[in-house]
């Protein structure tokens, strides 16, 4: 049985953020590879969209973590999928996207599959790559994001939602992500596949 392609891209922060909360979807993207291992190789280091990036690609799936902060990603991920349609010689069309990404109205380890075109509720990294994709003539039927839980601190004010998002993960914060949310994100990529 043939399966369609998918390029599965999570977005977070670079160091000195990289093991904050708005990195959850590196933690769980990283959680899923090791789940559907040895199928799903280990990352390397390897160059998409003129960028360092750690990436693991098999038959099905290219998972790649965006090497840019997350409120800038829009343009290396329009480049990434560029060269992704062009290193795959194939229509624009078989090639499905998906982004793993934080969420703040979702429990922590939480996940659930998002309409590409659902709201960016607030998230600048997802605002960031809808501007940048909002210009590609291809289908978006096969394009679709997975959140990610982080939880939501009690105030909402912007100053205390985005200190809440660069705090580093607890211990526990991490577990939950890499033991519940990556099995998760394996079942939503299974999900996705077969629609």
């Amino acid at each position: 049985m043939s399966f369609p392609r998918f390029l599965v891209v999570s977005l977070g922060n670079q160091a000195p953020y990289f093991d904050c909360l708005h990195s959850a979807g590196h933690f769980a993207l990283s959680a899923a590879q090791k789940l559907l291992a040895p199928e799903q190789p280990r990352f390397t280091n390897e160059r998409y969209g003129g960028k360092a990036c750690m990436v693991s690609s098999s038959m099905q799936y290219t998972f790649i973590q965006s090497p840019t902060m997350m409120n800038n990603c829009g343009p290396w991920v329009l480049a990434a999928w560029k060269e992704m349609v062009n290193r795959e010689s194939s229509p624009s069309s078989e090639l499905g996207l998906i982004l793993v990404h934080d969420e703040l109205e979702a429990a922590m380890g939480e996940v659930r599959i998002r309409d590409w075109k659902s709201s960016h509720r607030g998230h600048n990294g997802i605002k960031s790559v809808q501007r940048s994709t909002n210009s590609l003539k291809s289908p978006h039927d096969r394009w679709a994001r997975i959140a990610v839980g982080i939880g939501r601190p009690i105030e909402r004010t912007p100053d205390v939602v985005s200190e809440y998002v660069l705090r580093k993960m607890t211990p526990r914060q991490k577990q939950t992500i890499e033991n519940e949310a990556g099995l998760k994100v394996v079942s939503c990529l299974r999900e996705l596949r077969d629609r």
